[in-house]
């Protein structure tokens, strides 16, 4: 998946459409991402020992195709491309200044 956690991406499609945000989490297998602040969805939930009941709101995950990075270099919304390097290393850039795009997630 190109798009990993912590980057900054621009919501291409739906009610928060042109709203940048940071991804929260991130889940290939689902092909979603969890964006901070967007998606935000109200759950009703029922009172325990341990906590309150009431109303809470809550982020739900969104298609990576609804989801462009943006640049941390030129702040565009891109599509992302990969470079191998000679060693082996493969690194995302971007397309429009051609920059290597940095990881700030931990593997």
């Amino acid at each position: 998946m190109k798009i990993l956690t912590g980057d900054k991406v621009k919501i291409l499609i739906g009610k928060d459409k042109g709203r940048t945000s940071e991804v929260i989490k991130s889940f290939p297998k689902k092909n979603k991402v969890q964006v901070k602040g967007i998606n935000i969805f109200k759950k009703h939930v029922k009172a325990t020992q341990s906590q309150a009941g009431g109303i809470i709101e809550k982020e739900r995950p969104l298609l990576v195709s609804k989801v462009a990075l943006v640049c941390p270099n030129c702040q565009k919304a891109i599509r992302v491309s990969y470079l191998i390097d000679k060693s082996g290393d493969k690194t995302r850039y971007c397309r429009k200044c051609k920059t290597a795009i940095k990881s700030s997630s931990t593997k």
